[in-house]
């Protein structure tokens, strides 16, 4: 278990400059709307405990120098929990953050609705959501940071329902609290480190390291973008084409390419990333996350300030869906789609880098449901409003690969393919004999020149730049 951080000293964690918000709030019915005798003294005891009110508090602060509105729970007061006064105060926290654009942080350690007002304890979750949803869409994001414990309907609102999610090492996260699972339910399945193998969380960070966590997530959620992402620089050895569809083929498929890792480190500063589809699932073979860029990306941005997507921290913030050479699973196609629907809402432009032989096919990926996975990306890069690049790297084999392609605005490296299918496959489907694949590879038309005279893609980018399209030959 974790260490119990009160409210005040979680703000502390994050922020040295914090304002709580005035508080508004009715009379209050004797022992609560349902007249719970000993509510009151119940509030009281918490109160002289824990040196506060109710078991939230709100207020706005600096994170690393970037305004937000901070939520902090109060577990030692009835246990975190939600009633109408935590109602009240949760609303007012987001109408403010509305009013003065800025992003919402919320500290959750809460056990769920407060028993002594019933019902109306619980519908404070559709109020939250409510609030949630109206910041939401007005584009300002939400972080969460889970502490000890995250249970009940704080868990599924405020917490599961974040942007991003990170938590505190040993923090209990789970809808069911201690009191209430199965009594043969694992307690390692109800813990942060649990939930993010699960994909329900994005990291588990350290107390130490949370405030410079928290400020990039911050610096990366609120530099929006017009501009779209220039394409990486090929990493390969050679700019020089492929003479043969099959040679193509041989380098992309070669151990020595340069993968994706290679490409983020070279194209950002710094990056965070996100991980899990929200669905019980993740997928190493798809990286996904925000970064800021490095060397001309920063100066391609118009303007300068809070428009521009530059930042203090150097660099345009730029959100990234990247494929490492595997089969991608289904939770890679969902985590890829969650990552460009938030980009689309805050307005940062995303780059993907394409490199798969396809999309996983094997029965544990279609009980996955890999096909409702892949036309959600198709759906989600067709509707995106903003800028969307995409740099072939690899293999790109059919419409695994595809689903993450920018319509318009995809290029390719000299190490790359795309097929509709691979040779080898292709060949068996015709009813040609294995060593008729090369030949095969050629009818296809997929080396990276001949992507750029069927318009399938821009350019070929070389190692020092994006080139014009190059003859077809």
């Amino acid at each position: 278990m974790a260490d119990r951080l009160s409210a005040r000293e979680a703000i502390a964690l994050l922020s040295d400059d914090f304002h709580q918000l005035p508080v508004a709030e009715g009379a209050y019915a004797p022992d609560g709307p349902l007249a719970w005798q000993g509510y009151d003294a119940s509030r009281a005891r918490a109160t002289e405990r824990t040196g506060e009110d109710e078991s939230v508090v709100c207020g706005r602060a600096r994170i690393d120098g970037i305004p937000a509105v901070l939520i902090a729970f109060e577990f030692g007061f009835l246990g975190g929990s939600l009633g109408e006064r935590t109602g009240d105060r949760l609303e007012a926290a987001y109408t403010y953050a509305r009013a003065h654009r800025l992003p919402v942080v919320s500290l959750v350690a809460t056990g769920g609705s407060r028993m002594q007002e019933g019902m109306l304890a619980l519908t404070q979750l559709q109020r939250v959501a409510r609030q949630s949803a109206l910041t939401r869409a007005a584009g300002l994001p939400q972080l969460a940071v889970l502490r000890d414990p995250t249970t009940g309907g704080g868990w599924a609102t405020l917490g599961a329902g974040a942007d991003v999610v990170l938590a505190l090492p040993g923090a209990q996260v789970g809808f069911a609290g201690s009191r209430v699972r199965p009594p043969d339910a694992d307690p390692a399945a109800y813990t942060a480190q649990a939930q993010l193998a699960a994909g329900a969380i994005d990291a588990v960070v350290r107390p130490q390291e949370l405030r410079e966590t928290v400020g990039l997530w911050l610096a990366l959620l609120t530099a929006p973008s017009a501009e779209p992402a220039p394409p990486p620089p090929a990493l390969g050895t050679s700019d020089r084409l492929p003479d043969t569809g099959w040679s193509a083929v041989q380098r992309a498929r070669s151990p020595e390419r340069p993968r994706a890792h290679a490409y983020l480190d070279a194209y950002f500063t710094r990056r965070a990333a996100i991980g899990g589809d929200r669905c019980g699932g993740t997928d190493d073979g798809m990286l996904c996350g925000f970064g800021f860029s490095s060397g001309s990306d920063s100066r391609s941005a118009s303007g300068s300030g809070s428009g521009s997507g530059e930042h203090a921290l150097g660099g345009r913030a730029i959100a990234y869906a990247a494929q490492t050479g595997t089969a991608t699973r289904p939770a890679g196609y969902r985590t890829a789609t969650r990552l460009i629907r938030l980009a689309d809402r805050l307005g940062i432009p995303v780059l993907t880098l394409v490199d798969t032989p396809g999309a996983a096919n094997d029965a544990e990926a279609e009980r996955q449901g890999v096909g409702a996975a892949i036309a959600e990306l198709f759906g989600a890069v067709a509707t995106a409003r903003t800028p969307l690049t995409t740099l072939l790297i690899g293999e790109g084999g059919s419409g695994g690969a595809l689903a993450l392609a920018a319509p318009g605005n995809t290029w390719a490296t000299p190490d790359s393919y795309f097929s509709v299918i691979a040779p080898e496959l292709a060949a068996a489907i015709l009813k040609r004999p294995p060593e008729e694949a090369p030949g095969t590879a050629d009818q296809l038309r997929v080396r990276p020149q001949d992507l750029v005279a069927l318009g399938v893609v821009r350019g070929i980018v070389s190692g020092g730049a994006a080139t014009s399209p190059p003859p077809p030959g």
